[in-house]
């Protein structure tokens, strides 16, 4: 059933480039826990203990708020065809934004989608595999292309404009800094 792991295996790693889902969970102390749904090919398995990943514009920002004040998160894989497998990595996380100095180095790893705001550089320290027996068989379809769609049709320039708005605080008040602290739109609100 359960196992535990200090490391990503070559088994672990052929697993997670086989998931077309992943999900992210995070939280500061105070705030409500965070648990986010991705795909869109946007994690990379760098090393046995570090994975990245490619965060695109969405709704709201709060794991690169939670990270900021409590590095914590959970990755967590299940497999929805062939053999049942959940696969959950912990680890610190830090969040890279556009304006970072790292950000040339890791966004090299990805095809840059439209609306690219962070990527999040994760230290695994623990891996668990657990048995997923009770998670149904789902199909896979194919990638939705409305996020895509709609940062393309926005724009860099209203995309921005859209992280000022909607993404510089988490629910819970938590500044996100997606702007750097010099930038005129640095936690201003419209």
């Amino acid at each position: 059933m359960g196992k535990q792991f200090t490391e990503i295996s070559d088994k672990h790693q052929v697993f997670i480039q086989q998931q077309k889902l992943f999900f992210v969970a995070t939280a500061a102390a105070d705030s409500r826990v965070n648990v986010s749904p991705k795909g869109m090919d946007t994690l990379k398995v760098l090393s046995p203990n570090r994975v990245i990943w490619l965060n695109v514009t969405g709704s709201g920002n709060e794991t690169a708020a939670h990270v900021q004040v409590s590095p914590r998160m959970t990755i967590m894989f299940a497999a929805f065809e062939g053999n049942p497998l959940i696969l959950r990595l912990y680890g610190q996380a830090k969040v890279v934004h556009r304006y970072d100095e790292a950000w040339a180095t890791l966004s090299s790893h990805f095809t840059l989608l439209p609306g690219a705001r962070q990527i999040f550089d994760v230290n695994i320290d623990y891996v668990q595999q657990s048995c997923g027996m009770s998670v149904p068989f789902f199909s896979y379809q194919g990638e939705r292309d409305q996020l895509i769609e709609w940062a393309e049709k926005k724009g860099p320039e209203k995309i921005e404009e859209y992280w000022q708005q909607k993404n510089q605080f988490s629910l819970d008040g938590l500044p996100t800094q997606i702007f750097p602290a010099n930038d005129d739109r640095h936690n201003e609100t419209s």
